[in-house]
């Protein structure tokens, strides 16, 4: 709360002093502030290198300060603080961030849509997410920049889940489209500060995390503070992506604009290999929690609510419609298309 009252201080201060200020030169330095969903941990895996890279190729023309979960504003403020330009830039998911558009709901981890975290960089790239959520988001004045896939969405629990009845009652922190889809399940989704989370499961006000796969459980701490995690996902990715403020974008000269895409490619290819190795060395080689699986005739119950969810979420709109369609006919493709794509 220091780190932003500080922040917002210094913004009114800096916001008073430009009006006073003569026009900037064309050759001073571009700043911008991004703010990441990510705390400090995992921050240095999932953006931190792709900044720094950045910014080392920028040299005097461009600097991007980064800065993690909650650390300027409250995640779920993380838009609006953007399309006001308090910030500049952000790295997050749709869901969390509470974007006022017809595919937040999408982001995060929307129940099943994607298997494996190929899926869906294809699905932007080459199935029309991407025009979808550009065109979103122009609505509201903010500019869409990328998607990438993050890890796999598991249980981490203080006690053992072996079936759906031991998930009933279970405070779990997790992202809000997931909650509401996994409550039908008894589940009791739960929002706090990423900070807290670890400090919750200790003093029982959690009883698991459904926010991660194991990768992100054992860097953050969670493991430490968990005893088991359930190898069935409610979906096979996260879906995220990075934003800015549409003015300071158009800002941009076009060589900078090209070099801030090149560092996201590379942030997105970072967290393929890295959640990949990941998460299987860490169910092989970890020591930190036991793995647990509900039988897979049982967790198929599931899956087949998820299409019932989807079919819900296409009623509300056309735009949710449109994506829905697309998720389906993907997913019928890849399981037509078979091994390697899909297994029975």
């Amino acid at each position: 709360m220091t780190t932003r009252r500080k922040f917002l201080s210094g913004a009114g201060l800096a916001g008073a002093a430009a009006l006073a200020a003569p026009a900037v030169h064309a050759q001073s330095k571009i700043r911008w502030r991004l703010q990441t969903y990510a705390g400090p941990a995992l921050a240095q895996h999932v953006i931190k290198p792709a900044i720094d890279a950045f910014n080392k190729v920028a040299g005097d023309e461009m600097e991007i300060e980064l800065f993690t979960s909650d650390q300027l504003v409250p995640t779920g403020e993380l838009f609006r603080a953007m399309q006001r330009g308090t910030i500049d830039a952000v790295q997050s998911d749709d869901d969390s961030m509470a974007s006022p558009t017809e595919v937040t709901v999408f982001g995060g981890y929307f129940p099943f849509a994607a298997r494996y975290s190929l899926d869906v960089p294809v699905l932007f790239k080459q199935w029309g997410l991407a025009e979808i959520w550009e065109a979103e988001y122009e609505k509201v004045g903010v500019k869409w920049l990328s998607a990438g896939a993050w890890d796999p969405a598991h249980f981490a629990t203080k006690e053992p889940i072996h079936s759906l009845e031991d998930l009933k009652g279970k405070r779990v922190f997790t992202f809000p489209t997931a909650g509401r889809f996994m409550s039908q399940f008894g589940v009791v989704p739960v929002t706090l500060p990423w900070e807290d989370i670890e400090v919750a499961v200790q003093t029982g006000e959690l009883d698991g995390i459904a926010w991660s796969g194991i990768t992100e459980d054992y860097t953050v701490g969670w493991a430490n503070v968990t005893d088991y995690f359930l190898t069935n996902n409610i979906s096979g990715a996260w879906a995220g992506s990075f934003f800015a403020n549409m003015d300071r974008y158009n800002e941009l000269p076009e060589h900078l604009k090209e070099l801030l895409t090149l560092a996201m490619d590379s942030s997105h290819y970072y967290r393929q290999w890295w959640y990949w190795g990941g998460e299987a060395k860490l169910r092989v080689d970890g020591t930190k929690m036991k793995l647990t699986t509900i039988p897979d005739e049982e967790w198929a119950t599931v899956e087949a609510a998820a299409r019932v969810f989807w079919d819900e979420i296409a009623a509300e709109s056309e735009t949710k419609a449109k994506v829905v369609q697309i998720l389906k006919d993907y997913n019928a493709a890849m399981d037509k298309a078979g091994r390697p794509y899909r297994y029975a």
